[in-house]
């Protein structure tokens, strides 16, 4: 038996010899592989972090104490110590463990975590909790450099900083966001002026000095201001003292022993302390350490050599980052933000080409889009790249920075609908609800990869306002790539790809090969339809749409974003401003719940946005309606 497999809850971790925690260290790294290699996921922050958890586990009680891990992609080694071992080869599959902290899954995930930077509001808020309860026990957020940059985070450190209540941040910092440009010298002397050595040096000197009767007191002060002066130059703990916290280190964050030292040490203080590790991504596996950006969150790959499966067809984000090149060389006032995402939402090429015409402003998507605002606003043209999920962020900035002053840019929103294995929290089911209802807004979503790149045109060729294009985490056929010049669309014009009498199927994006598909089901039972490709969400086609209405009668649509308040919901009340709203609709989309993590097309499938969904629920519903109507 393996010593993973001893290993029921995190009271086992206690129990275990210190050679055991190295080898324990070298079984997590070898399942952390083995399972990512299968399955995908996030592999370079979890290797980084085993002996972090290890240690937070050795020291403090989960789940009395709390321990909150930011945005999730450093929670894996925390899932194996928690109970969690013996399923952990089903990460991220349907009904397997989730990819993230989720309370659902564990008592030992406090809060769920999935979007950056919100461990240390929301551990601020469980020892506000645990203080008005008269409880006394700890809690832990371990936030990454990364997450860092979101705005979020100095949020809460500035809240818990003038609350003062106890609380532990652990800054993970992998070298890769913070202070790049002090390299050697900063690791250096970082690592001189945290050396037990050094430290006792230093409280010797303050001491003589205060004994020596000619210096005393003035003496002391002169050398507590020249060390304070050193100390800031030196650590980069300044800002979080200023901020009201206790700040400790930089220490290294794979040596075990210290780690334990250190955090037992920070169990006694009353005040919010900050402790900042130093760690490696991808800390045991050539591959990673080598790249841990192409590793920080990866597909499958051989375990043994660490080569990526070789995907064999283009995906939308592909389709997007060659045509955002296109625009830009045929349109000089183009520019191209990111947050933080700058391989996934296929801007590499793009940063390549035009490394002035492109900002990766971190991970901070508010700031993101007012600082595209601000581009805009000096005549440039931003096409601004962020996940559906990350920009519900930035909804607030997309009113009242970019729409109210009528300002000239491109919202690419990237995974718009399901976007698979990565869960409820990122999908993107919510972008057509919260973008059409702003006055205004042009809204659109292709069928396949040749109208991304037409809508992705037509919109850069807007005179004026805000357009927003948004496209799945999904491949498109080979059939499907854009060939020849790219085409203006006619705003607000739908398609019609087949007729039919007994039922009209407006389909938004995704759905309309599916709705094509569920069109034939239907034929060869009896009923008749029509297919559309809206295309427009806003402005619709209101043409159109009353115009089915009044020849077929019925209307079902059908879109990958939720129900509530979408593209179903803009037709019904395209239906009541005409005086047609007794045509009978049936609204078919993603539905009242929280959809989990699985692959993509199970998920459509398990909640019939396939075709055999969409044509069974249109079926059972224009059979209702006969019946209803004769």
């Amino acid at each position: 038996m393996s010593l993973l497999d001893r290993i029921k809850s995190p009271a086992d971790v206690k129990t275990l010899t210190r050679a055991e925690i190295d080898q324990l260290a070298v079984e997590m790294r070898h399942v952390i592989i083995q399972t990512v290699a299968r399955r995908a996921g996030h592999l370079a922050p979890n290797l980084g972090v085993v002996e972090l958890a290890l240690a937070l586990h050795r020291v403090y009680d989960s789940p009395r104490d709390k321990i909150i891990w930011d945005v999730g992609h450093q929670s894996y080694p925390h899932k194996l110590l928690t109970g969690r071992a013996e399923g952990f080869d089903t990460l991220r599959s349907l009904d397997g463990i989730s990819g993230y902290p989720r309370r659902a899954e564990s008592e030992h995930d406090p809060f769920g975590t999935c979007h950056g930077s919100t461990s240390i509001s929301a551990a601020l808020g469980l020892a506000v909790a645990r203080d008005l309860h008269h409880e006394d026990h700890h809690v832990i957020a371990v936030i990454g450099d990364g997450a860092l940059t979101g705005g979020m985070a100095f949020e809460g450190l500035n809240n818990a900083g003038e609350l003062g209540r106890r609380l532990i941040v652990i800054l993970n910092d992998n070298e890769m966001s913070i202070s790049p440009n002090i390299g050697a010298i900063h690791r250096y002397l970082t690592k001189l002026t945290t050396s037990r050595m050094y430290r006792a040096f230093e409280r010797d000197v303050f001491e003589l000095l205060g004994k020596l009767p000619r210096l005393g007191r003035q003496a002391q002060e002169a050398a507590r201001r020249i060390k304070e002066g050193l100390h800031n130059l030196v650590v980069p703990g300044v800002l979080f003292e200023e901020l009201g916290f206790k700040y400790f280190g930089p220490i290294d964050g794979h040596d075990f022993d210290v780690l334990v030292e250190t955090l037992s040490d920070l169990r006694r203080f009353e005040v919010p302390v900050l402790l900042h590790v130093v760690t490696r991504k991808g800390r045991g596996y050539g591959p990673a350490e080598g790249d841990a950006r192409t590793f920080h969150g990866i597909g499958t790959f051989d375990p043994d050599t660490g080569t990526a499966a070789k995907g064999g067809k283009k995906t939308y984000t592909h389709v997007f980052g060659a045509t955002a090149i296109e625009i830009a060389e045929r349109l000089p006032e183009v520019v191209a933000v990111t947050a933080a995402m700058t391989d996934n939402t296929g801007l590499t090429p793009f940063s390549q080409r035009f490394p002035d015409r492109f900002f990766d402003v971190g991970m901070a998507e508010e700031h993101a889009v007012t600082f595209s605002a601000g581009l805009a606003a000096g005549g440039l043209l931003p096409l601004t790249a962020i996940y559906s999920t990350f920009l519900q962020r930035a909804f607030d900035q997309i009113i009242h920075d970019v729409a109210v002053q009528d300002l000239r840019m491109v919202l690419c929103v990237d995974r718009a609908g399901l976007v698979g294995e990565d869960g409820a929290p990122q999908h993107g089911a919510f972008d057509v609800g919260y973008l059409r209802m702003i006055p205004g807004m042009i809204l659109m979503q292709p069928r396949g990869g040749a109208e991304l790149r037409d809508m992705l045109w037509t919109a850069a060729k807007l005179e004026r306002g805000v357009a927003a294009v948004r496209y799945p985490r999904a491949n498109i056929p080979e059939a499907d790539l854009p060939t020849g010049e790219p085409r203006l669309l006619p705003l607000g014009v739908s398609e019609q790809l087949r007729a039919g009498g007994d039922v009209a199927i407006l389909a938004l994006g995704t759905m309309v090969d599916p709705a094509l598909e569920a069109a034939e089901t239907l034929a060869a039972g009896g009923i008749s339809a029509t297919v559309v490709n809206a295309r427009f969400v806003s402005p619709l086609d209101e043409r159109a749409i009353t115009g089915l209405a009044r020849s077929v009668g019925r209307i079902v649509t059908v879109e990958e974003n939720v129900v509530a308040g979408g593209f179903g919901s803009a037709v019904s009340e395209c239906l009541d401003r005409h005086g047609l709203s007794g045509t009978p609709q049936l609204r078919i989309g993603i539905p009242d719940e929280w959809v989990l993590h699985g692959p993509r097309d199970r998920l459509l499938e398990r909640i019939g946005l396939d075709a055999a969904g969409i044509a069974r629920r249109a079926s059972d519903w224009i059979r209702s309606t006969q019946r209803q109507y004769t």
